[in-house]
């Protein structure tokens, strides 16, 4: 059992430390609202690993054969969302300079806590590198029939948690970001650099 939970723990800092698109938005997302909304949006990142970590713990050998059909469509459909989130960013930060808004954390904020969290979770299961990552690690570590269901559990448990706890200190990186960059043209050029950072990884994803 001590073996499933390290073995989670390092599958989920392995897959959540890498800093890619979902990060710099929840960054991005979390300095431009709330903490409470950048910390359901990391919990929802998180829910992302912890299912893939779930599919890729039962699923063994048969979900790598299942998914190399739909890698092609997986990877157009995260670019698209990934350059719709950058476009949406940059509009809306150059509408909210350009009417001259005040930047304070009193401001209604466009996005709820849930459709923060919702919003994060379809990003980060849109993403395929993730449910390869962790049927490698599963595959390589173990093979499904030797694995009880208690160390399956275990090994997921422990990944949620991993990228739970760096999601959260990354949405905390956010907050303290937010409450630096008060004045109106910080928060432009931060939001600007976030969606040409999003738009670039977008990019990536098809390469």
């Amino acid at each position: 059992m001590t073996a499933a939970l390290v073995a989670g723990l390092l599958a989920g800092y392995g897959i959540a430390i890498p800093v890619g698109a979902v990060a710099t938005y929840l960054v991005s997302l979390t300095a431009r609202t709330s903490l409470r909304i950048g910390v359901c949006a990391a919990l929802g990142v998180a829910t992302a690993d912890g299912l893939y970590a779930l599919v890729a713990a039962l699923g063994g050998s048969a979900l790598a054969a299942a998914l190399q059909p739909v890698l092609v469509p997986l990877r157009w459909a995260s670019a698209l969302v990934l350059v719709a989130l950058a476009v949406r960013g940059a509009v809306t930060a150059l509408r909210q300079y350009r009417e001259r808004r005040p930047a304070t954390r009193s401001d209604r904020t466009p996005v709820s806590p849930g459709r923060a969290y919702l919003a994060l979770l379809a990003i980060t299961l849109l993403n395929p590198t993730t449910v390869v990552y962790f049927t490698a690690l599963v595959l390589g570590s173990s093979t499904g029939a030797a694995v009880g269901l208690l160390e399956q559990g275990v090994f997921v448990l422990a990944a949620f948690a991993a990228s739970a706890s760096w999601q959260l200190l990354l949405a905390g990186g956010g907050a303290l970001l937010g409450r630096v960059l008060t004045g109106r043209r910080g928060r432009l050029v931060t939001a600007l650099v976030s969606s040409a950072v999003i738009l670039a990884l977008a990019v990536r994803v098809l390469g």
